[in-house]
């Protein structure tokens, strides 16, 4: 550890001996805190995302105390703040509306308050992406803690995983397979803990993302939310992030060029979800690191899918921790020299590979070895063409592979409710070589880019059996989520994107080796129909006040983060002394 003690943030409130300096220790005083708090002590923020109403981080009070011991026992002091909980779960029209709003807060908390470094309580899908854009923001030290994925479910004798197992029962309500009464009586056991999703959805995913880019200490992915042992991490998180403070190890020094790129390979390690690639990017622009869409074919094709979860295996994040969690998969990468920077500095001060190098392997059924991949390739795939000119994702290890290579005529739905209000009937003009097409469901579209990009089959093909199709749309879909799914697509429809103008019986092309997605109809065809589409174009009342205003007005396109156009860049932590 560095012993030169660096100059501390805090100084400039409290540690000057005038009006200033009186007045903001005389205030905090008022909770009970003595002189020797105040003393070039570190004061660590806790920046908390608990909220009765984001389940998944329901249990970080307590988890927020073991930080505050860890804080305590390595000499800093820490003070507890909240801020925006961005919860996937109950939040309308979804999180990813108000995941830039909660980064806002995050990055004004930090800003504006004297703390030195900060604790990042993250867990639910996009509090970690938000936690550590406003870190990033101000590049301060920070280091994040997850709270951690629930308890396997139960239903009927077998583990159930949470989201997958709703969208599997609810397809065979559909097809008549189970009763309405068989469907509810799993949802009592499908979360029957403290905790995220125990899928490797997008909650799982970004703390393995957070944890392979090395702002987390290891294990920090896995542990079970009720296990013991994550609050030990909490504690030891508490302790660590003293010492960076002390060492002045700012996020820029963690989150670099070679540490998303490690991400990336990470990502298609574990299967992870097709959330990552919006949400890397945007912490990358908070940051200052250049990262595209095509870095994902460049750096993640090619890589096995080791990690043998659901949506795309069979197993849950307790089994993925006991089999060894993400230091085991780093190891695997790493011997195989697949993992890209071994040497990428860590928020423990030690390379990613010293970290990880001797991590024990418990089960190889879980975390597979590089010989018996759960997919060969599991790198997301990258699509474009004159269907999706900046770009598409589609995640290859949860969808059928004889449909990676398709054509088929378009079945199209102009919005959601346009989906929802047609898909069961009985005469929809639809059969299983078709594709689905669903617009306006992107950042400005919907607004916020909801997770309904899985669009449930129509329940006659159901009933036929079918049990996938390919389908195409600019909304997200959830990380629990699978299926031959395309997603992102890019400019989005509302934005005047070419899938604006997709009639029904277009013929979609899709092949996933060669990156390609495209409508097979002529250029001239889709500069007249756009050109008809935006003189028919009239403003969204909703969209002409309040924060969905400034959201439609400002969001940037799924290739580019959907970060807000104005937040993207580092601004640092400096502010201007306010003189009382």
């Amino acid at each position: 550890m560095n012993t030169r003690k660096p100059k501390l943030r805090s100084a400039a409130w409290f540690g000057t001996a005038d009006k200033n300096g009186f007045m903001y220790r005389s205030w905090m005083k008022n909770q009970g805190i003595p002189d020797h708090e105040f003393a070039g002590k570190p004061i660590i923020g806790i920046c908390n995302t608990w909220s009765e109403l984001t389940p998944c981080n329901a249990h970080f009070r307590k988890l927020a105390e073991h930080v505050k011991r860890g804080i305590y026992e390595a000499g800093g002091f820490p003070v507890e703040f909240p801020v925006f909980s961005n919860g996937e779960s109950n939040l309308r029209p979804t999180a990813m509306f108000t995941r830039n709003l909660a980064s806002m807060d995050v990055e004004e908390s930090i800003r504006g308050n004297p703390v030195d470094a900060v604790v990042l309580l993250v867990g639910c899908d996009k509090t970690t992406p938000a936690l550590l854009m406003g870190a990033a923001s101000c590049d301060v030290p920070a280091i994040a803690v997850t709270g951690g994925p629930m308890l396997n479910g139960k239903h009927e004798g077998r583990d159930i995983g949470s989201g997958t197992v709703v969208w599997q029962l609810s397809e065979q309500v559909k097809a008549g397979k189970i009763s309405i009464h068989e469907f509810m009586s799993a949802e009592a056991g499908m979360s029957r803990s403290a905790g995220t999703c125990n899928t490797m959805g997008t909650a799982s995913t970004m703390a393995c993302m957070a944890e392979a880019l090395g702002v987390t200490l290891p294990h920090n992915a896995a542990i079970p939310a009720v296990d013991a042992r994550r609050y030990v991490l909490a504690h030891m998180s508490g302790m660590r992030i003293v010492e960076m403070a002390l060492e002045d190890l700012r996020l820029s020094k963690l989150l670099t060029r070679e540490a998303f790129e490690n991400a990336i390979r990470t990502n298609a390690a574990i299967g992870g979800s097709t959330n990552a690639a919006i949400h890397l990017k945007a912490i990358a622009g908070r940051i200052g690191v250049p990262l595209e869409l095509d870095d994902w074919t460049r750096i993640g094709r090619g890589t096995p899918t080791l990690v043998d979860l659901q949506p795309s295996g069979r197993f849950l994040m307790e089994e993925f921790y006991y089999a060894g969690g993400l230091p085991a998969v780093l190891r695997r990468l790493g011997e195989a020299n697949l993992l890209p920077h071994p040497d990428a500095l860590t928020a423990n001060g030690k390379t990613l590979w010293e970290n990880v190098r001797e991590a024990p392997i418990h089960n190889a059924e879980v975390i597979r070895p590089l010989d018996n991949p759960l997919v060969q390739d599991g790198g997301l795939c990258v699509l474009r063409g004159n269907l999706a000119p900046n770009g598409a994702v589609l995640k290859p290890s949860a969808a059928t592979q004889k449909l990676l290579k398709h054509r088929g005529r378009a079945v199209v739905f102009e919005n959601f409710d346009d989906y929802k209000a047609r898909i069961g009937d009985p005469g929809l003009d639809v059969t299983a070589d078709s594709v689905l097409v669903m617009k306006n469901c992107g950042p400005k579209g919907y607004p916020g880019m909801a997770e309904v990009g899985n669009m449930g089959l129509p329940p006659k093909l159901l009933a036929q059996g079918v049990t996938d199709m390919v389908r195409v749309s600019d909304a997200r879909m959830s990380g629990t989520a699978y299926g031959t799914v395309v997603l992102h697509v890019a400019p989005e429809a509302r934005a005047g994107g070419p899938l604006a103008i997709v009639r029904n019986g277009d013929w979609i092309e899709l092949d996933c080796e060669k990156g390609v997605l495209r409508v097979d109809i002529s250029d001239e065809t889709i500069v007249a129909r756009l050109d008809e589409w935006a003189a028919n174009q009239h403003p969204i009342p909703a969209d002409r006040s309040g924060y969905r205003k400034l959201y439609v007005e400002h969001v940037l396109q799924a290739d580019e983060g959907c970060d807000f156009d104005f937040l993207v860049g580092c601004r640092g932590s400096d502010v201007p002394r306010h003189s009382h």
